[in-house]
């Protein structure tokens, strides 16, 4: 890209790249992930909603729901950082109206989770690290938390099938 590239525009197509990226995968609307964006770091955000409560004598969020938290956060943070120098030197222009701009996204292979404590009923967010990323296959490491980043709720590690070109 043009290093004189003005900053809104900049900004606006990696927004526009991950809301496409997003868009693919109408679960995580359903259950209304959204992404915070800051340069190539993404922190997911699962707002509190009553329908994500599994038991209402705690309350707390149903694990299905942040099992699903977190595996959405590793493919999306996997196909983010896949997608990047692509996105950024102008090869790609993902647009969630142009399907086959989209890329296509990771297969889970194996995704395991640790339950470190109940999701209470307030809001969660979730960052993912890629530990390893070839052309066939990936690891990724995901923690979740509440209110303080050094009290996990949940953690997981995951390896996916890479999209092959």
């Amino acid at each position: 890209m043009d290093r004189n590239e003005p900053l809104h525009l900049i900004k606006s197509r990696r927004d526009s790249a991950l809301n496409a990226l997003v868009s693919g995968v109408p679960y995580m609307s359903w259950l209304g992930i959204r992404f915070d964006r800051r340069g190539d770091e993404l922190t997911a955000i699962l707002p509190f909603d009553d329908k994500l409560i599994g038991n209402p004598m705690l309350p707390a969020i149903h694990g299905g729901v942040t099992a699903a938290f977190l595996e959405v956060t590793a493919i999306i943070e996997l196909s983010w950082a896949a997608m990047w120098e692509d996105l950024e030197s102008g090869r790609i222009a993902p647009d969630a109206a142009v399907p086959d701009s989209l890329p296509r996204l990771p297969k889970t292979i194996d995704f395991t989770v640790d339950y470190l404590r109940s999701g209470l009923p307030r809001d969660a967010y979730a960052r993912a690290r890629v530990v390893r990323s070839g052309r066939r296959y990936a690891s990724v490491h995901v923690e979740a938390w509440q209110d303080n980043r050094a009290r996990l709720i949940a953690q997981a590690t995951g390896h996916f099938l890479m999209p092959q070109p």
